[in-house]
């Protein structure tokens, strides 16, 4: 008797001491992060696998290929996985909020700030937009040298640039990501997939994969409907970054142009969101918590803290959605070459993309002459050649940018 009774504590303890250790590792990882979403992974890696043997480097690399499969933030979904595989759905929950409420934080905060501020005339902001030209010119050139290194996505890559430049709408990067996700899946060969890749094993329910299936569609359907039947701005709100965090692949920065097309100038000036973007850089974490920034600084209600939230907790739940529903059927499907086939695809046109947001709204937002192109080139080099931590490059950026006003 005595032993029935307390099995039942000691499995209760064991529970909350991992949820607890799930807490502290990630909020941990949160706050050091740097260098955005192939940094986070590595990061990653050296925590769960190296050090805390959470699971096998063979798991992991499952569980990464799972998440670049998938639309969304990868880095993000990587730590959901790994909430979920170690400790349920809680665990999940717990993964996730440690690593991203440090960066939605700070971003919050730095929108808030701006009441307080000139934009027109602040130094320090045209720093921070010229800095994102780097930035964004480095994940091009990086993405393009692995995403799209043959002749056939580099193809992919240029048609997709050309059509997000010449019809620069949320519904045409949409077309562009599946387009180019059936011709790789009819034109470019996978070559020698995984075989025997090892099982991810979730303690998920059936009834809860399927209730996350039907979830992740029911709201990407009902909520542009619930949009055109309300004059809430709430569910605006809730649809466009649902849909955005629904729709993103390649993650990281590819959500600047989607975010562009959805917010600036109804919700957002073009000034503020460059900005913010270029602030993001200076935090560790998820990019994608961008969209608290966004969600804080719109000019129409809810602003602040509650826009915040609801904005970030849009855009990140179908990451979570997806993991709940994917994990525990990933083993069976990403042997299947026609899969890997269609990434490829969609991965090249991802390079497109990002390449056009290069130009607009980034470049034609922040270089003025020449020496915002010798500020960007000097951070690019920073960057690129002499691997400066992104943080202190958009410091120096924001100094120098300031250091020019006044002079």
């Amino acid at each position: 008797m005595t032993e029935q009774a307390t099995e039942p504590a000691h499995d209760t303890r064991a529970a909350r001491s991992s949820l607890a250790e799930i807490a502290l590792v990630s909020t941990r990882l949160g706050l050091t992060s740097f260098g955005g979403p192939v940094a986070h992974l590595g990061y990653f890696r050296a925590e769960y696998v190296e050090r805390r043997r959470w699971l096998s480097d063979a798991a992991y690399a499952d569980l990464v290929a799972l998440c670049q499969f998938l639309p969304g933030p990868a880095s993000s979904q990587v730590g959901i996985g790994i909430g979920l595989l170690r400790g349920g759905l809680v665990g999940g929950l717990v993964a996730w909020l440690g690593f991203t409420l440090p960066s939605a934080a700070a971003l919050t905060l730095f929108a808030l700030s701006l009441s307080s501020f000139d934009l027109a005339d602040a130094g320090w902001l045209h720093g921070l937009k010229v800095v994102a030209v780097a930035i964004v010119a480095q994940a091009v050139w990086g993405m393009m040298r692995s995403l799209a290194p043959d002749r056939p996505r580099a193809t992919i890559a240029i048609l997709s640039a050309l059509v997000i430049l010449s019809l620069q709408t949320a519904l045409s990067q949409i077309a562009v990501i599946l387009v180019a996700g059936l011709l790789g899946w009819r034109l470019l060969r996978a070559g020698d997939g995984p075989r025997e890749a090892e099982r991810l094993h979730a303690q998920i329910p059936r009834a809860l994969v399927v209730a996350a299936w039907v979830a992740f569609i029911g709201l990407l359907v009902a909520l542009p409907l619930a949009r055109r039947a309300t004059d809430s701005h709430v569910v605006a709100m809730v649809d466009t970054y649902f849909r955005v965090g629904s729709l993103v692949f390649g993650g990281g920065h590819v959500v600047l142009p989607l975010l562009q097309a959805e917010v600036v100038p109804d919700w957002v000036s073009r000034d503020s969101f460059i900005a913010g973007y270029g602030a993001a850089q200076a935090v560790p974490g998820p990019l994608f918590t961008f969209a608290a920034y966004l969600g804080a600084v719109s000019d129409v209600p809810p602003g602040g803290v509650t826009g915040a939230a609801i904005a970030l907790g849009a855009i990140f739940a179908p990451s979570f959605l997806l993991m709940v529903g994917a994990l525990p059927l990933w083993s069976l499907v990403r042997a299947r070459d026609a899969f890997q086939s269609a990434l490829r695809g969609v991965n090249a046109s991802v390079v497109g993309i990002l390449g056009a947001a290069l130009y607009d709204p980034v470049w034609t937002s922040a270089i003025g002459g020449p020496l915002d192109v010798a500020l960007a080139l000097g951070a690019f080099g920073l960057l690129q050649v002499w691997r400066v931590s992104p943080w202190l490059v958009v410091a120096l950026a924001a100094g120098a940018g300031q250091a020019l006003a006044w002079g």
